[in-house]
């Protein structure tokens, strides 16, 4: 076909009005960093502190970069392809040794985590630039951009990793840094300028698809560990509730994303002018709080379903109010990327949070979990309502020139 030959042969053919679909390559790849979120979440778990917390925040950070990095080459190089296979198969297997340092990583694993990680940036992004024809100029600067910011983070990356806990933690700070500024920049380097948004062309329904995986990775990880743990305590009617407050709140995480926001920004992305930008915009940064909305979303089930009862300490409070303020201060900014305006029901629901945080340490965790999925449950409700609603009226307005139409030719009879 004309179009691979000038894409080059490892990347994926364009077809005019046909969505790219996730191949079964990608979805393997995916069942890594199923791992690495649960690890993600354990260590916080494990390490409840502000420092903690802060370490954890990076690591996740590490993960979801890494991950929405891959997807973007893979938008453009075809997974069908035995090179292209092989090279997925290899970021598996750095996926796996990066997933295994997480709860190590300001400790004894440190190199091994920053080596995976830098490992699996530089050498993905070579790959990339070599399955560039050489014809292809835009495309292979663009590709040497991104490889020059990723390889000056790595160098941070591993000096981090040679150095102590501390020193440790502000050398990543300033590798992951980089690497989240780089996009908004566009990759600007010195003599070559910055890329064009020409130059980051997506097939916009695939990256949509990949990045709705991702939550289901996500909110499959908080079930998981909300089963796990519900399967090693004695069955006691508060331990129940909780369960099934846990239960209900990924439900409404669920509907509150898939419902009608994926689909809504698939067929925007999909359509756009310049995927590139919302691409960058709605998926590669505002996918983040909703997936770490998630995962501490999943700790605050795992602390309650341990101890219902009680007054809530600091960490329940912190867990059980910021989850699902992040899980909707992300969502209601993605929603405002593909749909131009700010959702009611998620900016009421982040500040009823906010209020119930307040008075929080006063109710048991039990309470404050069955609180905080009322909430949720409240605001899928609303913004169902308020969308149907919508789409009524708007149908409404179509058909009314059509009902007129009869009439006013009757009349002029």
């Amino acid at each position: 076909m004309p179009w691979d030959t000038e894409r080059g042969p490892l990347f994926r053919p364009i077809v005019p009005n046909q969505h790219s679909r996730v191949t079964y390559a990608e979805l393997l790849f995916d069942l890594v960093f199923v791992f690495a979120v649960t690890q993600v979440s354990h260590t916080l778990l494990s390490h409840f502190t502000p420092l903690g917390a802060v370490e954890t925040t990076l690591l996740l950070l590490s993960v979801w970069w890494v991950w929405v990095y891959t997807s973007w080459v893979t938008n453009w190089l075809n997974p069908e392809l035995t090179p292209v296979r092989v090279l997925l198969f290899l970021l598996m297997l750095g996926g796996l040794v990066l997933s295994t340092s997480i709860p190590l990583a300001f400790d004894s694993r440190g190199l091994w985590f920053a080596i995976a990680y830098a490992a699996m940036q530089v050498g993905r992004t070579v790959f990339w630039l070599v399955s560039t024809p050489p014809a292809r100029t835009a495309a292979r600067m663009n590709a040497i951009r991104i490889l020059v910011w990723l390889s000056v983070s790595a160098v941070f990356w591993i000096a981090g990793g040679l150095s102590e806990s501390r020193e440790r933690l502000l050398l990543w700070a300033v590798a992951l840094g980089i690497e989240y500024v780089s996009p908004a920049v566009r990759f600007w380097i010195p003599k070559y300028g910055a890329s064009s948004m020409a130059d980051w062309y997506v097939e916009g329904g695939h990256l949509a698809e990949r990045c709705a995986g991702f939550i289901i990775i996500a909110l499959g990880e908080s079930i998981v560990v909300t089963g796990a743990t519900f399967a090693d305590l004695r069955w006691t009617s508060e331990v129940v509730a909780a369960f099934l407050s846990a239960f209900v709140a990924a439900l409404a995480m669920w509907w509150l994303y898939f419902h009608k926001g994926a689909e809504a920004g698939s067929e925007l992305i999909s359509s756009s002018n310049e995927p590139g930008r919302l691409a960058r915009l709605a998926y590669t940064y505002l996918h983040l709080p909703i997936v770490a909305g998630i995962i501490l979303s999943a700790v605050a089930d795992d602390l309650v379903l341990q101890h219902p009862a009680g007054h809530s300490d600091v960490r329940v409070l912190v867990s059980t109010i910021g989850g699902p303020m992040l899980f909707l201060i992300g969502a209601i900014l993605f929603k405002h990327a593909i749909r131009g305006w700010l959702q009611l029901s998620h900016g009421v629901g982040i500040i009823a949070l906010g209020v119930l945080g307040w008075f929080g340490a006063e109710l048991s965790p039990l309470m404050l979990s069955i609180a905080t999925t009322l909430l949720m449950v409240i605001v899928a409700a609303w913004e169902s309502l308020s969308l149907r609603s919508n789409a009524v009226r708007s149908k409404t307005r179509s058909e009314e020139p059509r009902s007129q139409e009869p009439q006013s030719e009757a009349t002029n009879a």
